[in-house]
């Protein structure tokens, strides 16, 4: 599909400059990722998943130096409990 739109394509800084110019209807479409498209859903509206053979990952770890291991441990359980999942799953992120 590469060769039938890259003619008319208008190249952004980042992801969220492209988001930018479909939000303010400066372009008819662009590539931007599921969870920036949620952030705007009253001005974008997700038209395709483009398939990946490589999923775009987020790890989270407690580092071995952090002084603050209680907090973190914390927070990584928080993130990955299912009220964690509900919260980022309202901001488009999918489970792999």
């Amino acid at each position: 599909m590469w060769d039938a739109v890259s003619a008319k394509g208008v190249f952004a800084q980042n992801v969220r400059q492209s988001l930018d110019y479909v939000a303010r209807g400066e372009v008819e479409a662009g590539f931007v990722f599921a969870t920036d498209a949620a952030v705007m859903p009253d001005k974008v509206k997700v038209a395709v998943r483009v398939p990946s053979r490589t999923p775009v990952t987020y790890p989270i770890a407690v580092t071995s130096v952090t002084k603050q291991n209680a907090q973190a441990t914390a927070f990584v359980s928080y993130v990955t409990s299912a009220e964690g999942q509900a919260i980022l799953a309202r901001y488009g992120f999918q489970k792999p």
